[in-house]
């Protein structure tokens, strides 16, 4: 109920007003039945504005981070979080991640739509990097739909370190669905788990202007932060690499 309040009474209306929602390719997303919409992920936004444009709800996986701030900012954005479906999992990996694996397979056990960013944090740059193996887990274990979803300008809207986003037209493109369901007694094997979601994020690639970093974007946050060279983009995706011969 408070998600629904949320989106159609208290703060959705204000943000169709302030950023003018766009979609291209709605009609990728199922009407009913569990699904994982895996996007891009250029600024905190894009969780905002996806499900402005859903008639569905979208349960998103967040960092714990959003649910403990202190003082006033801290609860506002808790509040805030919850207010629009955000799931809290611990993102330091280990155990962690196996518990952030389980709560999403959880969601789709439910039928419901889970929103992931399988790059694993909010792009450093605005170029697109390598995916975790973890939503290739959840799509095979669970065998349902991946469906790529590509945010547009929300970077130019809200970049690194600006809390407030600036008001512009902000949209999203929806491919079609990935079925990966013929893999699913393949769901330990690493060498699977990399292949599916290099697949993933070639189509999330094949709907966005950006260019493709074949690194972990945390990676590329730290060689950053020390003051190394940006990482070069590359031409291809693993799965799209040529042969040696060639």
């Amino acid at each position: 109920m408070f998600y629904w309040v949320m989106k159609h009474i208290l703060v959705g209306p204000l943000l169709r007003l302030a950023y003018r929602p766009w979609v291209e390719g709605r009609r990728n997303v199922p009407r009913r039945g569990a699904a994982i919409l895996a996007g891009n992920h250029l600024a905190v936004i894009d969780s905002f504005i996806l499900p402005l444009m859903l008639p569905r709800q979208v349960k998103f996986l967040g960092k714990s981070d959003y649910f403990t701030g202190r003082g006033l900012k801290g609860r506002v954005t808790a509040w805030f979080m919850t207010g629009i479906g955000t799931i809290p999992i611990d993102r330091s990996g280990g155990a962690a991640s196996e518990a952030a694996i389980n709560t999403g397979l959880r969601v789709l056990a439910d039928g419901d739509l889970l929103g992931i960013y399988p790059e694993g944090t909010r792009s450093p740059d605005g170029r697109l990097y390598k995916a975790k193996t973890g939503v290739a887990r959840m799509a095979l274990e669970s065998g349902v739909p991946v469906i790529p979803v590509v945010m547009v300008g929300t970077d130019e809207a809200q970049p690194v370190g600006r809390t407030v986003p600036r008001f512009m037209p902000l949209g999203a493109r929806i491919g079609e669905p990935l079925d990966f369901s013929h893999l699913a007694d393949k769901a330990t094997d690493h060498a699977t788990l990399r292949r599916v979601a290099d697949e993933i994020m070639e189509a999330i690639l094949a709907l966005s202007d950006q260019e493709y970093v074949d690194v972990y974007a945390a990676t590329e946050k730290a060689s950053t932060t020390a003051g190394r060279a940006p990482t070069p983009a590359t031409r291809y995706l693993p799965t799209q690499r040529p042969s040696r011969r060639e």
